[in-house]
């Protein structure tokens, strides 16, 4: 299998260029371990610039509000700390040249009490996802949400535009909105999981609307061209979704409408199990949405080298974002270039604080620091 397509040039992201079409997927790290849940310069920044030889970097998700934090030690993107704390990142990924976006979050009901000084989280409907959290008081259960109202939604699309904003001051070339994975956007998404009668429940229209009334927000304050999106269609219990008969095509026509807008890219995850015997689901999500959406399309979840030139040879893809190959290979484009042996990553240090297993891994050598001197 060639290699040439992960490694070709990408122009098709407007006017941001990008080195390759290696993208590194946004992952949850958890160490912004500080009373502010500030990004800081010796451990995101350096994390981050390590990576800079991507394409583009899309950053873990960040939480757009305090309200919107469902995970403990994630950085925010909604207070002056927080945007002083990401100018220093994307810094860092500009001086080596890398492209960065920032991935704006909110959980919803995959949160709890805990976050919230025993407040309620927020979700489209009152239903539980019986799922589990990890709180600062350790892992516990899901509760019921309390169901948004009007003002809370209002309130929301206010928190998302100004999380732009601030993501432009902070200098990021882009954001990417996370509706995806089950979290709030997702929970509009699917019957299961939003029962409303009011405009944003219901029909398909309805429960897109929440999403398309934050999409029109946000580019009041930054070009459609430098918006992607995430979603991950057939994502079946995980994170307390469950697919219906509606599910796909509710996607379908999400991603179908979004060919109205001038987006960066969308970006769309292939089921994280197995789904073959779930009858409403798509088992080969680019495939099947490819012909739907005419812009740039990003592919995720459980790609190598092999895997990655093939979607994009196929044609059902034209960039693939990887995970957890980037957590520890941080010279991942070069070890495709060198056809260079894959690091293991280390699961116990996913989501722990400090330097053990985020800047710690090894860059091959000597070949890449030839290259990295040269760059």
């Amino acid at each position: 299998m060639t290699k040439e397509y992960l490694l070709q040039n990408f122009n098709n992201i407007k006017d941001l260029p990008l080195a390759n079409r290696v993208v590194m997927a946004p992952m949850t790290r958890s160490r912004a371990n500080n009373e502010g849940n500030v990004p800081t310069d010796d451990l995101h920044g350096l994390y981050y610039e390590q990576r800079a030889s991507a394409g583009l970097i899309i950053t873990e998700g960040s939480q757009v509000s305090k309200q919107a934090v469902g995970y403990i030690n994630t950085p925010g993107i909604y207070s002056k700390e927080q945007v002083e704390g990401w100018k220093k990142v994307t810094a860092r990924v500009h001086k080596k040249q890398g492209k960065i976006f920032i991935q704006l979050w909110h959980v919803g009901r995959i949160s709890h009490p805990d976050f919230h000084n025993g407040k309620l989280p927020l979700a489209p409907s009152a239903i539980n996802a019986n799922a589990k959290v990890f709180t600062p008081n350790g892992e516990k259960d899901t509760v019921t949400p309390k169901a948004m109202t009007t003002e809370d939604i209002k309130q929301t699309i206010e928190d998302f535009k100004n999380a732009a904003l601030n993501a432009v001051e902070a200098n990021f070339d882009g954001i990417e909105i996370h509706s995806s994975n089950g979290y709030l956007f997702h929970q509009f998404f699917n019957k299961t999981s939003n029962t409303r009668t009011d405009e944003y429940g219901g029909s398909i229209e309805n429960r897109a609307r929440f999403f398309f009334e934050v999409l029109d927000a946000i580019k009041e304050v930054i070009a459609e061209k430098k918006i992607g999106v995430r979603f991950n269609p057939s994502l079946h219990g995980i994170f307390g979704m469950e697919m219906d008969e509606e599910t796909i095509p509710t996607f379908e026509y999400i991603i179908k409408k979004l060919n109205d807008y001038n987006l960066a890219y969308i970006h769309l995850s292939e089921p994280f199990n197995d789904v073959s015997d779930v009858s409403y689901a798509v088992e080969h999500i680019a495939e099947h949405f490819r012909p739907l959406y005419h812009g740039t399309l990003m592919i995720n979840a459980g790609f190598d080298e092999a895997s990655g030139n093939t979607v994009l040879e196929e044609g059902y893809a034209d960039l693939v974002a990887f995970g957890k190959l980037f957590i520890s290979n941080p010279d991942l484009v070069e070890r495709f270039a060198l056809d260079k042996e894959m690091a293991d990553w280390d699961t116990d240090t996913f989501y722990v604080p400090g330097s053990k297993g985020y800047t710690d891994y090894p860059r091959v050598t000597p070949e890449l620091n030839n290259i990295e001197s040269n760059s």
